[in-house]
């Protein structure tokens, strides 16, 4: 039974999010339905991540149990080929080694949100950035997240529905930039809890807006408490980057 490492590229708009449910088309079952098409799987396809609805993915790792020996270049074309018209690409395809595990063996995961900071909405990124049209101090919303980095008790900065075990996390990066007209923030993590990354920017933007002071990110994440922090900024402008092992 070999075991197949994917990467994938999807725009989640028209999703779920990742895992199957009852209310809505998955990315995964995308990727199951597609599967079944061209071979027998054995087992569902595991995600690095587990996306929410509306959330892309540049290179999302998973992986997939085929009872066929195929060449990975095989598989590769017959997903997309299966896929098709769904708006989810497999861009690498190859062998793993049979106890390889997307999700478990993940050292470090990687998001990008984007803002689109300007005051005429998106037409060629619409679905794909948070429009703000009132301008972002990028300099403080920096200032703000650095004081963010390192092993924190992220209480104030998860979904309340959150299942995790320990609202504990380290966050090893977090970084805000300025592109033009386009505010890119990025986090890195071994793993991260619900709606923590987008908790953290609806946080940081109402800092960048001049809402709130700088140290406000800090004294959200101090108070353990979820109405401290900011709203939860919407999914189109997140994206799962990559994942390293």
């Amino acid at each position: 039974m070999p075991r197949f490492r994917l990467v994938l590229e999807f725009d989640g708009g028209p999703f779920c999010g990742w895992q199957i449910q009852a209310n809505g088309r998955s990315v995964q079952a995308a990727i199951e339905d597609a599967a079944d098409a061209m071979a027998t799987r054995i087992g569902p396809a595991v995600a690095a991540g587990r996306t929410d609805a509306g959330v892309h993915a540049l290179a999302l790792p998973v992986h997939l149990d085929l009872e066929q020996d195929l060449l990975p270049e095989r598989v590769m074309s017959g997903l997309n080929h299966h896929l098709r018209p769904e708006p989810v690409a497999v861009v690498d395809a190859r062998r793993a080694a049979p106890d390889f595990h997307a999700r478990f063996d993940a050292r470090t995961r990687h998001y990008l949100y984007r803002i689109l900071n300007r005051r005429g909405p998106p037409a060629l990124l619409a679905g794909r950035v948070w429009h703000v049209a009132k301008a972002l101090d990028a300099e403080h919303m920096q200032a703000a997240a650095e004081t963010l980095v390192g092993r924190h008790d992220f209480t104030s900065y998860r979904d309340t529905a959150c299942q995790a075990e320990s609202p504990v996390k380290t966050l090893s990066h977090l970084a805000v930039q300025r592109l033009g007209e386009t505010i890119e923030i990025r986090a890195a993590a071994r793993s991260f809890l619900h709606h923590q990354v987008r908790n953290i920017v609806g946080t940081l933007k109402l800092i960048g807006e001049g809402q709130r002071p700088v140290g406000f990110a800090r004294q959200a994440l101090e108070a353990r408490s979820r109405a401290a922090a900011g709203p939860t900024a919407p999914p189109q402008g997140l994206y799962f980057v990559r994942a390293e092992y």
